[in-house]
Formats: structure tokens, C-alpha cells, sequence
């Protein structure tokens, strides 16, 4: 195990730089925080680059062999300085990109979120950790949507990246590809065409696509999908949280 002291070693500026998309992008790295997600990436056999923890007991909690990755005990000073959050717990791994699926699967049986410009991590987070409660088959981040990989969206999918699939790519693409292996697909939009969600029956394949908090699905990705659905309230409120939806749909949709 190798020691670092210093906020000016190499490898601290190399993980302070995947920070931001383009040290992620370059290296094609992202690092992971917290007991949570470390373990999470551990038990599911995550391929880690490095292991950084502010104490060395901190391995045998995580159940962590050593023997085959680079493990680094680093300072609390280090740890504030490569995390995303303002109390880091000490616990850090770097890993590949290599989870981010870009190519359309050639089966697509299953249920599948696609996200149209959402933008709040939190959102995205709880959207992603719905999905994954669901049995949902993968998770694609489109156009305008936050990177996977920004710490934020990371640390708020809590693990529940390294459970399902997670894409990138044109929403237009993926409506495509569905609708040619006829898999139905519900946009989400309060308009004349649009029914209720509790009129469509619950099944095993579909897309649903989930639009920007502030302006909802985009007219072009809507006039793709097969039906758009709304959620009937009862109270006063003008729209629910789009997460909150999400799992409304989700747990409906889905047989």
C-alpha cells in the first residue's frame, strides 16, 4: 500500500481531474465515493483501477483483496480534495468507462426508461434506483440529460448503476430501433390524445420516455412514441416531481 501526503502528487492531480467530464473523458476513468457505492462496486465484480481510503481498516470492512489492485492510503486533506461532497467518508475507486453502453442492443424486450433533457442528479439518481426496484432492463441518458458519470448523478444512483444497464445515445434512435422490434412506446404529455395511465394495461416490453422537469417531453421525441400518458391528481397541484412519476409509471407499466 502506498502512502500519499501530499494534494500535489501525481496521481492526486490525476483523480482531482475526473472531476470534471473532460478528465473523465480523456482518461477515460470516473471515481467512485462512499462506503455504499465502493461495496457495491466490489460485490459485483466491478473491474476497480485503484482503491484510495484515509485508513487502512477500511479494507477489511469492505472485504476488499488487495493483492491485485493499486491501494493508496491517502490524508484527510486528499479525500476533501478529490471529493464531490463536502464530508467525504474516506472511501474512494477509481473505475473505466467502459460501462457506458453507447450502441443500441439488438434485442430491446424488456422495459426500458429513456430520459429526454432531465438534468437534476437527484432526479436522475431516484429515476435510475426506480428503474433498477422495477426490474427495468437499462436506463438511457439522451440528449441534454447529465452525464452518467458526473459525481453528482454518481453518487445518487447509490449502486444501482452496477445492477442494470445504463446508455447514451439520440432518443430519436433508440424510438426507432423499438418501434421496428414492436415494442410499444408512452411518451408523457397532458393533451387531448393523451390517456390516463391506468388505462393502458401492464406488460413485460415497452419504452417509456420521461422529459425535462421544467418543459416535459420534446414534441419531436413525442410525435415518435405510440401513446403519450398522464397521471390524474386529485389535489391542486400543478404537476408531480419527475421522479416521482417515474416510479408511478414504472411500477404500473411494468408486469
Amino acid at each position: 500500500m502506498e502512502k500519499i501526503t501530499s494534494n500535489q502528487n501525481n496521481r492526486v492531480k490525476e483523480w482531482k481531474k475526473l472531476q470534471a467530464k473532460k478528465g473523465r473523458t480523456k482518461s477515460g476513468e470516473y471515481i467512485i465515493e462512499g462506503w455504499h457505492i465502493v461495496g457495491e462496486a466490489i460485490r459485483h465484480q466491478k473491474e476497480i483501477l485503484a482503491l484510495m481510503v484515509t485508513d487502512e481498516d477500511f479494507l477489511d470492512q469492505l472485504e476488499f483483496d488487495d493483492t491485485k489492485v493499486p491501494v493508496y492510503l491517502i490524508t484527510p486533506e486528499i479525500a476533501n480534495h478529490i471529493s464531490s461532497t463536502e464530508t467525504p467518508q474516506g472511501v474512494f475507486a477509481v473505475l473505466k468507462t467502459e460501462d457506458y453502453h453507447e450502441s443500441i442492443p439488438d434485442n430491446l424486450t424488456g422495459a426500458w426508461l429513456l430520459l429526454d433533457n432531465i438534468q437534476d442528479p437527484g432526479n436522475i439518481g431516484t429515476m435510475v434506483r426506480t428503474a433498477d426496484a422495477a426490474g427495468v432492463s437499462g436506463v438511457v441518458f439522451g440528449r441534454g440529460t447529465a452525464d452518467i458519470y458526473n459525481p453528482k448523478v454518481v453518487r445518487a444512483m447509490q449502486g444501482s448503476q452496477f445492477h442494470m444497464q445504463l446508455f447514451s445515445g439520440d432518443l430519436l434512435d433508440w424510438l426507432a430501433a423499438l418501434k421496428k422490434q414492436q415494442v410499444p412506446t408512452y411518451g408523457t404529455e397532458l393533451n387531448d390524445q393523451a390517456v390516463s395511465y391506468t388505462d393502458v394495461t401492464p406488460t413485460q416490453t415497452f419504452g417509456l420516455v420521461m422529459g425535462n422537469e421544467g418543459n416535459g417531453v420534446s414534441p419531436e421525441i413525442l410525435s415518435w412514441t405510440d401513446q403519450n400518458l398522464y397521471i390524474p391528481m386529485k389535489g391542486e397541484a400543478e404537476s408531480l416531481n419527475v421522479a416521482v412519476a417515474t416510479g408511478i409509471l414504472l411500477f404500473h407499466l411494468f408486469k
